[in-house]
């Protein structure tokens, strides 16, 4: 524990959002994968919404080049806004303005695509000596599960950095960074004693993945300065978390948080449309018609061998 640290709250969000998205070309091309819709609204606002729902008026996105969109989206729209006023669509016009009206929102360009570690890295000014999150563009956390508000508190208890991690199948871990971890007893986080990035399934120490959700304190800054580039040549905001592991004092430690709750991967295109539908269909203007089609529409779908077996 780190009493000092704890006086410290975390008021601020950084958001990569410099990637490519290569794996939605060519949808991608011309639009940023972040703009990508989740049934009406892109992908980011919900991100967004994520951190002010926990506190985090101050959110700076890492952006890069094509990424103009993202600043448009949450910059107002006065003439667009009239025309729905005048136009008495009250609904939609409240849903416009809400998405300019969330928080103050930064943005910062990451010129080099260096890695995770070099987009968090590219906040240091911005967020100066203080703990801060860390949100992924492509992991939205369901509204109904507070992950990032427990992180804080874990946070604010330890005075070191926090890390989400969630169950995986054991084969589908080397798609993931990888946490050897240790029960604290009494509490409901883990203390992490190392990370592995993206190991094979038979070297991995436990199958617990880490997932895009990050409570860091600052010193984290002064590591990936020091860290060199990894796997890919890229700057691993894993190894740096590995070197704050070791740690002890100020800024030593790193926990994580066993989230069981509801994610949706949108960098992932079957993922993103499970959550399309998974969100629609749980929403009252849309749910009730939607569910109605999916019941008809999976009565109409070939029986696979396996399945008509089973019914044997």
């Amino acid at each position: 524990m780190n009493p000092s640290n704890s006086t410290r709250a975390v008021r601020k969000a950084v958001i990569p959002a410099a990637g490519l998205g290569t794996r939605f070309l060519p949808a991608t091309k011309a639009m940023p994968k972040e703009m990508l819709p989740v049934v009406d609204r892109p992908a980011i606002q919900y991100v967004v919404q994520e951190a002010v729902d926990a506190g985090l008026q101050d959110v700076l996105m890492i952006t890069g080049r094509s990424k103009r969109a993202l600043e448009d989206h949450f910059d107002r729209v006065p003439a667009l806004e009239h025309q729905l006023e005048e136009s008495g669509k009250t609904a939609l016009l409240r849903e416009v303005e809400h998405a300019s009206e969330l928080g103050e929102i930064h943005y910062l360009r990451q010129a080099d695509p260096k890695g995770l570690g070099h987009a968090v890295l590219r906040a240091k000014i911005h967020v100066g000596d203080e703990p801060f999150a860390v949100l992924l563009g492509d992991d939205l956390i369901d509204a109904r599960d507070d992950l990032l508000t427990q992180m804080i508190e874990v946070q604010e208890r330890t005075g070191g950095s926090v890390v989400a991690l969630m169950e995986v199948d054991p084969e589908q871990i080397s798609s993931y960074g990888c946490a050897d971890v240790t029960v604290v007893e009494g509490d409901e986080y883990v203390r992490i004693n190392g990370l592995v990035e993206k190991p094979a399934p038979e070297e991995a120490p436990s199958n617990l993945a880490i997932i895009g959700r990050y409570v860091l304190h600052p010193d984290v800054f002064e590591v990936l300065e020091n860290t060199a580039p990894g796997r890919g040549g890229e700057i691993q905001l894993t190894d740096a978390l590995q070197t704050l592991a070791g740690r002890e004092g100020e800024g030593g430690g790193v926990y994580g948080v066993v989230f069981k709750g509801r994610r949706y991967d949108t960098g992932d295109k079957l993922s993103y449309l499970k959550a399309n539908i998974i969100l629609a269909s749980e929403r009252e203007d849309l749910g009730p018609e939607l569910q109605e089609w999916l019941k008809d529409y999976t009565r109409s779908l070939p029986v696979s061998d396996e399945a008509a077996l089973q019914t044997v």
